[in-house]
Order: structure tokens, then sequence, then C-alpha cells
């Protein structure tokens, strides 16, 4: 009594009220917390709600693809080359291939023929067809032989570089007669078009392919060049890429390439290719250490060899000079064949000393009249 009378106002009373209030609360809330994780994993449990409430819309999904027609306004319309045979008396026939494909009497179109063709990742390879047929043969143009022409000198002329400047090539297309033969280096834009006119007009064409030089890579005939110490497998891959850029071509002519034809190792696999799709085989004769005759000869690819090009100093009288140095050949060895590049200068005197040239004791002929099998 003595005690509680001395103590301050009060402080007896709150130590009795702590003393009566003295609860476990640790013990209580772990209680709590683990009543909460039980109630969140019941609902978890047999609530099928896996987004929690979060609100949900649902979207019909098409699995059909939709065209874009702005894309298909732009994209430009591919070309579906039409290859069509036209029989030609007293010679090979001749295919023309392009956008404007021939129709018969009734106009209807003959429709694509692709007996020739061999699609593969690069794109169209040429190939021998099932009945034998070969690309050189078939797309030859009609021409007559050395035996049916009746004693006249024949001439070959081939134009080279092709396709890359659109406007010198369509120049050579319309200007020169179809017996010129037209070759294409295998990089131009519109490389496929250009070749279909070439074809619709009655021009024979050949394919440009680039060959290591001996000064190669500071002379480098361009991308995908056929190069010496390489695996043959490399080398025609780049060859099956070069001869998919275009179609309807007899044969390959080289572009530079002194070294790459001296090298029989490099050089025959891709003859036997040559061989094996049925395409020709012409010589620019800028090499006398070349190993092609010996080469086609193995495998049965038709070959020839031009004399010259004619077109070295290019200027128009230069360029007269030379082809009738051309027909000099001619009158000794009974034929000559003779490159131009696709200079507009070249184009422009062929196209005149062609208009000129006397008919009865000199023809130009295609050159594959004058590729002929080694034997």
């Amino acid at each position: 009594m003595t005690d509680d009378l001395n103590a301050p106002l009060g402080r007896g009373r709150r130590k009795a009220d702590r003393q009566r209030l003295n609860l476990p609360w640790g013990r209580i809330g772990g209680t709590a917390v683990l009543a909460f994780a039980l109630g969140i994993g019941a609902w978890i449990l047999f609530v099928d709600d896996p987004l929690g409430g979060r609100p949900v819309a649902e979207v019909a999904v098409n699995t059909q693809s939709i065209p874009n027609p702005i894309i298909e306004d732009v994209a430009p319309t591919p070309i579906e080359p039409a290859i069509v045979p036209i029989d030609a008396p007293n010679g090979p026939s001749i295919i023309t291939l392009g956008a404007n494909a021939p129709v018969d009497s009734a106009g209807e179109d003959l429709g694509p023929q692709q007996t020739l063709i061999e699609m593969t990742e690069d794109g169209p390879l040429p190939r021998i067809a099932s009945d034998g047929t070969r690309p050189h043969q078939a797309y030859a143009r009609p021409s007559v032989s050395i035996e049916s022409a009746g004693g006249r000198k024949l001439i070959a002329i081939v134009v080279t570089g092709l396709g890359l400047n659109d406007s010198s090539t369509r120049q050579a297309i319309d200007t020169l007669p179809g017996t010129v033969t037209l070759a294409f280096a295998p990089y131009g834009q519109s490389l496929m078009q250009l070749a279909g006119t070439a074809r619709a007009d009655g021009h024979e064409i050949m394919l440009e392919v680039p060959l290591e030089p001996f000064d190669y890579p500071q002379n480098d005939p361009g991308p995908h060049t056929l190069l010496v110490e390489q695996p043959p497998r490399e080398n025609l891959e780049k060859l099956h890429w070069l001869m998919s850029r275009m179609e309807g071509y007899t044969g390959i002519i080289n572009h530079m390439g002194a070294r790459f034809t001296a090298s029989a190792a490099d050089f025959s696999p891709i003859m036997e290719e040559l061989g094996l799709r049925g395409l020709s085989y012409l010589d620019d004769g800028s090499s006398n250490r070349s190993v092609a005759p010996q080469l086609a000869q193995q495998n049965g690819v038709p070959f020839a060899r031009a004399l010259s090009h004619l077109d070295d100093n290019p200027s128009g009288p230069a360029i007269t000079q030379q082809l009738e140095v051309l027909k000099a050949a001619a009158d000794q060895n009974g034929h000559a064949i003779g490159l131009l590049s696709a200079l507009p200068v070249s184009i422009r005197t062929l196209a005149e000393w062609a208009d000129a040239l006397d008919q009865d004791s000199y023809l130009l002929v295609p050159v594959s009249v004058l590729t002929n099998i080694q034997g």
C-alpha cells in the first residue's frame, strides 16, 4: 500500500495493463502469414483463372496468307521464258524464247518447252533433252552448211560484251543481220529479257564466261571468275551460276582466261560439264597456249576458234580494214571467224560492211555453222 501511495500518479496502472496484454504476437503473426499463403495456393489450385482476373480479349486469327495489294502492284512481273521450237527446212531447228513466244496460225500460244532446261537452286541450266537433243543443235540458227554453200566463203562474226548496256545491245539486235552471233556477258540486269529479244529477232546467242588471265586480279574479268588451283567443285558452282543467268544459248565463249585455258587440270572439269550439257565452246583466239581444242575433242564438245579481235583499234576505218583481213582469211581457208566488241562504232561499222558484202562470193553465217566436233 505504501508503495502504491509513493509511486507517481498512473504509473502503477500502466504496468498492470502491460502484464494483462502480454500476448504471443510473434506466433499470431506467423499464423496469419501461413493462412494467407495457404489461401493463395488454394485459389490457384481450385480456381481455373490463370490470368488472375486480368481483362481478356479474344481475337480471331486467320492462318491463311492474305496477299498485299500494294506489294502486288509494285513488284516486277517475273519473266517466264517461253521456249518453242520452229521447224526449219534443211537445217537445225531454231528456238525463240522470251516474253513474245511464237503463236500458231490461230493465234494460240504454243506454250513453253522445258525439255532443254534443268531447274536448280541457281536457276535454269541447259541440259540434253531425253530424246538426245542438245542445246547447241536446238538453239542454232538455220543456215547453209559448208557443203551447201556453193563455193562461197563463209564468215562468222560474234559480237561480245552484250547485255551490259541496254542501248548498245538493242542497237546490235536491231541493226545487225540475224546471221551475226551475239554473245552476252552474264551480269546485265535485263539479261534474260535482252537474250529473249535477240532470239526472237533471229540471232544465235552465246554466253561469255570469265576465266582467269595471267595478271589476275589486277586484270579482273568480273564476279564468279573461274580460277586456277581451285577445287573443281568451286569452279563448277561458279559455272552453274553463270550459266543460269540466261537461256537459249548454243554454247559459251571465254572472256579473257589465258592462264585458265592453259591449265588442263582446271579446264578439264569445265569442258566435261559442257559436254554433259550439250553446249559448244568458242575460243576467242587470244592465247596460243589454250588446251581447249584437245579438251573439246576428249569430251565431245563442238569447238571453234576465232581468228582475231577486229576492233582492237576502235575506229571505223580500222575496223573496216580488219573485216577485209577476215575476208582474206576466208578466201584462203574457205571460212573464218572474227570477234567484235559491243561498241557503237563497231556495231555501226559491221552493219554497213555486212550490207555491202558481196553475197555471190561470201556469206555471213552464225558461228554454229563453223563449230564442229573435233575428229
